[in-house]
């Protein structure tokens, strides 16, 4: 690995990589380079990380590291990387900490003085940020809605107040119950875009408003991985707002 682009700890070091959600090419060469000459691999989904690897020539050694053991294992992991190892920390796909653990790896790691490295790449998020077509100059993300019907009608009444773009992931077997409370909550004129199956070989994004896309799809049997972007009727446009755009403004690097 180039040493410019290592941290400097004296010990081992931890990186945090980001994964393909779907589409393998994605992935990046420092991405790569780093699963290669790790020594440990912290899997979210082994099997499918595997997949990874095995489709990149990759035989690094891979342990379970998810959201039901993260705890328990992050004092190995820590110790680990005090002892001199090359630790790698995936998720099941996409960026860590995003919806997937991370963020308690992240924050140990840097009690313990050891200062984590990045490596970015694809985001579930950011691409949905792109392709929906709304206003993002400044946005929420909300992570997953809530199964229970009182804390999911809190969920959609909070985005029908919170005054810009919100996006959150959704399950295939809620889209339509989605869209359904979209439109009666936030609103019928709620513009709305449904990213389905990013990157993947059946991507699809739908936008309209909310009342739209719910008749585009009543009766649709719903498969797939989905983020929803909402931009409520209340929310101020990108374009109209002065302060977003302000002469000689400096804008860091997307």
């Amino acid at each position: 690995m180039d040493a410019k682009n290592t941290p400097s700890n004296a010990a081992g070091r931890l990186y945090l990589v980001s994964t393909p959600i779907g589409n393998l090419d994605d992935i990046t060469f420092r991405a790569l380079n780093v699963l290669r000459e790790a020594d440990l691999i912290a899997a979210e989904d082994t099997r499918r990380t595997r997949q990874l690897l095995s489709h990149f020539d990759i035989h690094t050694r891979l342990i379970s590291f998810h959201a039901f053991n993260e705890h328990r294992k992050c004092e190995q992991l820590i110790s680990d990387i005090q002892g001199g190892l090359t630790v790698a920390s995936v998720s099941d796909a996409g960026t860590p900490s995003i919806a997937d653990p991370g963020f308690f790896l992240v924050r140990e790691a840097i009690r313990n003085g050891i200062t984590p490295e990045i490596i970015p790449g694809v985001s579930a998020l950011t691409f949905a940020a792109t392709a929906s077509a709304l206003p993002v100059d400044k946005f929420a993300f909300l992570a997953f809605a809530p199964v229970k019907p009182g804390r999911r009608r809190k969920f959609f009444e909070s985005i029908r107040t919170e005054g810009k773009t919100v996006f959150f992931f959704e399950s295939p077997h809620r889209i339509a119950r989605a869209l359904a409370e979209i439109a009666e909550i936030v609103g019928p004129d709620t513009q709305l875009a449904v990213i389905r199956e990013a990157t993947k070989l059946h991507e699809e994004v739908l936008r309209g408003t909310a009342a739209e896309l719910l008749k585009q799809t009543a009766g649709r049997t719903w498969r797939g991985e989905f983020v929803l972007g909402v931009h409520a009727s209340n929310c101020v446009d990108a374009d109209s707002d002065a302060d977003s755009d302000a002469v000689g403004a400096e804008r860091p690097e997307a």
